[in-house]
């Protein structure tokens, strides 16, 4: 398991593909900041009755949005870019137990994913921080605990969707079907369960994968919903779907031909 655990970290970090991902966080905790400076300078426009209630999305919400994203292409890419260019072959003659080839995969592509959005949520909430000072915006202001919380639940949230696309991969073994299968699943599916009668409406929208990370950590998503899941029915959830797709994709992995 060492060696195939080195392996599969060796093809992930000298990929093109994770070099474009590495790209795009920096670039999104770039806008991070950004938007942080954009909030002092409206804040400090603003009358002192207005400030009283003015709210702004928190300095991290650039990387909340696109973290999932790039989650979704580089857990399909793990899987699914050697099925593309026939490297499942040779992978399979160097690692022949599928089992093992298979969690060393979904390994390194949870892990990876993970350091780098706690890493990237963390330095964007606290540059943010910095940037507004002793501003009283509400969302720039939150209890450390709080934050640290909601920080940890994008975090492992964005980990598990990573996973969730690589056991989707595994199945459809395309990596254009699955690309559009977890963007779907984050963006497509919410949207639908709006026009849906209460309360199934919010009942729907409260347990799709990338509407649990606010829930698991008690507090609202980007958009202000709240969810209807305790924070542990939430983690489990997650769990469930994570579990589910690894369990399909492990089986397709190992029963089907390269």
């Amino acid at each position: 398991m060492t060696d195939a655990l080195a392996a599969e970290w060796y093809k992930l970090r000298s990929g093109r593909s994770t070099a474009a991902m590495a790209g795009t966080v920096a670039l999104f905790l770039s806008l991070s900041l950004l938007w942080s400076w954009y909030v002092t300078r409206y804040w400090d426009g603003l009358p002192a009755a207005r400030q009283a209630t003015a709210r702004a999305a928190p300095p991290e919400h650039p990387l909340a949005t696109s973290l999932p994203v790039c989650a979704v292409v580089l857990g399909a890419l793990t899987i699914t870019s050697e099925y593309a260019s026939g490297m499942s072959r040779t992978t399979l003659a160097a690692v022949p137990r599928r089992l093992t080839l298979f969690t060393a995969k979904g390994a390194v592509a949870g892990a990876a994913v993970l350091a780098a959005a706690l890493v990237s949520l963390a330095a964007g909430s606290a540059g943010g921080n910095a940037i507004v000072g002793e501003r009283a915006v509400p969302t720039f202001q939150a209890p450390a605990t709080d934050v640290a919380a909601h920080l940890l639940a994008l975090g492992f949230t964005t980990a598990a969707i990573t996973l969730i696309t690589f056991g989707l991969g595994a199945v459809l073994r395309s990596t254009a079907a699955t690309i559009t299968s977890g963007t779907a699943m984050l963006m497509v599916l919410p949207a639908l369960a709006r026009p849906l009668p209460s309360p199934w409406d919010e009942r729907v929208w409260s347990v799709m994968p990338g509407n649990l990370a606010g829930q698991i950590a008690g507090t609202p998503g980007s958009s202000g919903d709240q969810g209807v899941l305790s924070a542990p029915a939430a983690a489990l959830f997650l769990a469930a779907y994570v579990a589910i797709s690894l369990g399909a994709g492990a089986y397709a992995f190992t029963r089907r031909d390269a």
